[in-house]
């Protein structure tokens, strides 16, 4: 069952225009990736679909309902979330006062114990780190935290900006791991991910964003083994 479509979209900053009709669709309970080259627009997809921006053109829709022009707050409290590039933790406050600022939204609230419990058995360092300043945490546990942050809203459809940014292998290798462990306990995800090879090796289906155009879509195994692909991001 489709849960998050996206209709041809266009949007941009003021006047400067980035995507010039993005489209795809989530299917319930399953990881798919968005992919592509630096400035196709893939972080732009993800605040137009999140409400950071509103779309030009096209249109936004979740569990059936047209939510293009709702505000970021409430499509949260509908359950869809993003896990922002960058992180954007409150560096200042702990790591269990920062999850628990991922509780803040309506729907959230009273799972706060269900999903700290979740939380901190996909992170078990977190919850070793709880007291601890988010400032204080490597790069590698303050990404973990942002996506324990997002598990803490009580998501329906969790989109994560580029995971593994900055980050060592074997620590990507285990944040991967993490969201394959949460698809399979029947999360829907949107990863967009500069790492095409490793986004594509863990997702069931992908799109690949270029120039702010949808373009190649497909199976993630298939789309691995697209000559085009391969060529334009794999190195191969």
């Amino acid at each position: 069952m489709t849960i998050l479509e996206v209709r041809d979209i266009t949007s941009g900053y003021g006047e400067v225009q980035i995507l010039w009709g993005s489209s795809m669709k989530l299917e319930e309970g399953k990881l798919t990736c968005l992919v592509g080259g630096n400035g196709a627009g893939k972080t732009t997809t993800l605040r137009t679909v999140m409400g950071l921006l509103k779309p030009w053109s096209g249109s936004v829709w979740f569990q059936g309902q047209d939510v293009s022009r709702m505000p970021a707050y409430t499509k949260a409290d509908l359950g869809l979330v993003l896990v922002p590039e960058g992180r954007q933790l409150f560096t200042d406050m702990s790591v269990y006062e920062n999850l628990e600022m991922g509780a803040s939204n309506k729907r959230a609230r009273g799972n706060l114990k269900q999903n700290l419990d979740k939380a901190y058995q996909m992170f078990p360092r977190l919850l070793e780190r709880k007291t601890q300043k988010a400032g204080t945490l490597s790069g590698g546990e303050q990404q973990m935290l942002a996506v324990a942050r997002g598990i803490m809203a009580d998501p329906i459809v969790l989109m994560i900006d580029e995971l593994s940014l900055g980050l060592a292998p074997v620590l990507v290798i285990q944040l991967f791991e993490s969201l394959r462990a949460l698809r399979d306990m029947g999360l829907t995800i949107l990863l967009v991910e500069q790492n095409v090879q490793m986004a594509l090796a863990i997702s069931d289906y992908g799109y690949v964003l270029a120039e702010g155009k949808s373009g190649i879509e497909g199976p993630a195994r298939q789309l691995i083994k697209d000559k085009q692909v391969r060529e334009a991001y794999l190195g191969l």
